[in-house]
């Protein structure tokens, strides 16, 4: 197994940061009009996908540096039924994993030390389902996030692990991520093309 400071784990993680520039520099050059279309139609996704997997308490993330927008659409689904919860999560240390606070619309926020919107006076929730951003993703269910492993150490500690979805704009879509041994794939991915269950965990054994 390549560790992250053999050459071949060095030339991972040279691949993994390029791949994630590059595409967050697409996604934040995607012109306004095409970015509306697209969300529109993700949310119409999620919508069905929702419909049939019924969450009664939703975490999503705050848009940052151009990711899918769902401020406005989870406020739809929280109004839809008055039985739900929606939370956003909030980074409480270095190295540590994230915790999530209730949101409803109207509250007021802080920010995080990554200067991230989250609710100022939320009470601490567990999300039975999380819609994760994608930086880029693959046909397996693994992302590219920031590279701060937030995500991961989060869902790795969660007991019982919530149903993950990942959304993105279908140009963060790769054939690989080059995935590692920590990483956490998605459940399922949520794009303007439509829902789609993850493909099998890859064996990291050899």
């Amino acid at each position: 197994m390549n560790t992250p400071n053999s050459p071949a784990g060095r030339d991972i993680a040279a691949l993994r940061k390029a791949l994630r520039q590059a595409a967050i520099a697409a996604r934040e050059t995607l012109p306004a009009t095409a970015r509306a279309e697209r969300s529109a139609r993700i949310e119409i996704h999620l919508d069905a996908l929702l419909e049939t997997l019924a969450p009664r308490t939703l975490a999503f993330c705050w848009p940052w540096r151009g990711e899918v927008d769902l401020v406005a659409w989870t406020g739809r689904w929280l109004a839809a039924d008055p039985l739900r919860q929606a939370a956003l999560p909030e980074v409480t240390g270095p190295a540590q994993p994230m915790r999530f606070r209730r949101w409803q619309p109207g509250d007021a926020m802080a920010t995080d030390h990554h200067g991230i919107p989250v609710p100022a006076h939320g009470a601490w929730v567990e999300p039975d389902m999380i819609l994760v951003p994608l930086n880029a993703f693959d046909a397996a269910g693994y992302r590219l996030g920031y590279g701060g492993g937030y995500f991961d150490r989060t869902l790795a500690a969660l007991d019982p692990a919530p149903l993950c979805i990942g959304v993105a704009f279908e140009l963060a879509r790769t054939e690989t991520t080059h995935p590692q041994p920590h990483d956490q794939p998605m459940d399922w991915i949520v794009t303007e093309a439509g829902s789609f269950r993850a493909a099998a965990r890859p064996d990291f054994s050899g």
